[in-house]
């Protein structure tokens, strides 16, 4: 695998889960990361974690990706900053499960505005200087979710049906243009996601079930692996599911 060193990460919902050991993991492999997020505390609380393990250089920019403005402007700091985007890890996501009789339809707008116009002002964001330079790695976190459908989870679902469609889309127009696109599709994983859960009835059926998660980290090296690939390889689609087995 090809070192990160000289290259630029933008992560986005860096402050917690899955994000902030991507920001850990690509730092420890070399690459400048630009931890975006909306906790500004959390945000420095990672940064000096990554200074103290490693020799990375860290930009903080705290930043509601539901608003296109700020999106652009975090790219427009990353670049000035660092002179370049090489990598965009759009992660930043919401999971507020309801049965759909319950019509919590502020939460189904939510992770609209989060998980696919997220999505889609980051890429907005970056491609232009991707472009420009002929070169660049869009990484779209979906989940299993965007390739199956599961009761209480109709509208999370098509959220990440939708992200996960976006992702094939820009590889296809994108294929000859030197940017690679991967589409990382998690299983469960143990991160914060099923604490802002308001829906009594899927909180209730939670409780009574024993779910086998993965931890974030695992999500963390499967991005390593795509974006560490050499220039002429494109992992264009990762799934990865935690085992039933118990660790020893």
């Amino acid at each position: 695998m090809a070192e990160l060193k000289g290259k630029t990460a933008v992560i986005t919902g860096a402050s917690s889960g899955i994000g902030e050991a991507t920001a850990l993991h690509l730092a420890q492999a070399g690459a400048t990361v630009v931890l975006a997020a909306r906790r500004e505390d959390r945000l420095e609380q990672l940064a000096s974690r990554i200074q103290s393990k490693t020799s990375a250089d860290v930009l903080t920019v705290p930043t509601d990706v539901t608003k296109r403005e700020q999106v652009e402007a975090l790219m427009h700091r990353a670049e000035e900053s660092t002179g370049s985007v090489d990598i965009l890890v759009n992660n930043a996501g919401v999971m507020l499960l309801s049965f759909l009789e319950n019509d919590h339809v502020d939460e189904w707008e939510q992770m609209v505005d989060v998980n696919v116009k997220g999505v889609l002002f980051g890429v907005h964001a970056a491609l232009p200087g991707m472009l420009k330079r002929g070169s660049g790695h869009i990484v779209n976190i979906s989940s299993v979710a965007g390739h199956e459908v599961f009761p209480s989870s109709a509208v999370y679902c098509a959220t990440k049906y939708a992200v996960r469609a976006f992702s094939m889309g820009i590889e296809k127009e994108l294929s000859r243009s030197g940017i690679r696109v991967t589409n990382i599709s998690p299983g469960a994983v143990a991160t914060e996601l099923t604490d802002h859960i308001t829906d009594r009835a899927v909180t209730d059926k939670f409780s009574k079930q024993e779910l086998k998660a993965l931890e974030s980290e695992d999500i963390a090296r499967s991005i390593l692996y795509a974006v560490s690939q050499p220039e002429n390889v494109n992992v264009n689609e990762v799934i990865v599911r935690p085992t039933n087995r118990k660790e020893s």
